[in-house]
């Protein structure tokens, strides 16, 4: 679970996130959208410990990321928009270099690699050096790393940009799969289609405030979210 309890983040006198609250709930997939510059990853890196915030907390199964960090990070994984990834190491090393961070024994980590990697369709290039990579190849290394070491909270901002049509399928069988299981996923999208089709829940983010908050029923009523969202956005 995910808690976000009245968070505010500024940069000098700009409130990039202002006094924002909700819950994701275990075995839930909720997107969070809006435009470029509302405030989407400003908080995706706060709830991740990847940046400090103002005032408020956000806790993770209970644990809270200001006071407990090391332990909330043990419990997630997180892929980012962009995969910043160490360019002179093979890919089958970076993969194992996470794994040995969250202390994935040999046996589990042969399996999830070998799972992934067949998924994906790059198990010829685990052997390559990340800088030979497409942005597509290195979003799919992202998304191994984190799925390995079987987290219980995943955060992913734009996790579908660069992927071929069968990956982002892929994904999203994996989302399915892993809520199963009690995951909970929490994710940022343009693509307002998946979201709609994807998520039992959605909120929207304007100038660092939410607008629109609850299932998606809720949120569109009898209008497509891509109508919505435009409608909250004039």
């Amino acid at each position: 679970m995910i808690e976000i309890k009245n968070v505010t983040k500024k940069y000098g006198n700009n409130i990039a996130v202002n006094d924002v609250s909700f819950k994701v709930g275990d075995g839930e997939i909720f997107a969070f959208i809006g435009h470029n510059g509302a405030g989407k990853t400003t908080l995706i890196k706060c709830i991740t410990g990847i940046q400090e915030f103002d005032s408020g907390d956000i806790l993770i199964n209970g644990k809270s990321i200001k006071k407990d960090s090391v332990e909330c990070k043990k419990e997630m994984a997180f892929v980012p928009d962009n995969p910043e990834l160490y360019e002179q190491m093979k890919a089958i090393d970076y993969i194992n270099f996470i794994c040995d961070m969250y202390e994935v024994n040999d046996e589990d980590r042969q399996k999830s690699i070998k799972k992934y990697a067949e998924l994906f369709e790059i198990e010829d290039k685990l052997n390559d050096t990340l800088e030979s990579y497409s942005h597509g190849m290195k979003q799919k290394i992202a998304l191994i790393s984190a799925l390995v070491h079987n987290p219980k909270v995943l955060i992913m901002d734009e996790p579908f940009v660069g992927l071929d049509p069968k990956a982002v399928f892929d994904v999203k069988k994996i989302m399915k799969d892993l809520t199963k299981e009690g995951t909970t996923i929490f994710f940022s999208t343009h693509i307002l289609e998946v979201a709609e089709k994807l998520c039992s829940r959605v909120a929207i983010i304007k100038k660092g405030e939410l607008v629109s908050i609850g299932t998606m029923k809720e949120v569109k009523g009898d209008k497509s979210l891509e109508k919505v969202f435009l409608e909250l956005e004039d």
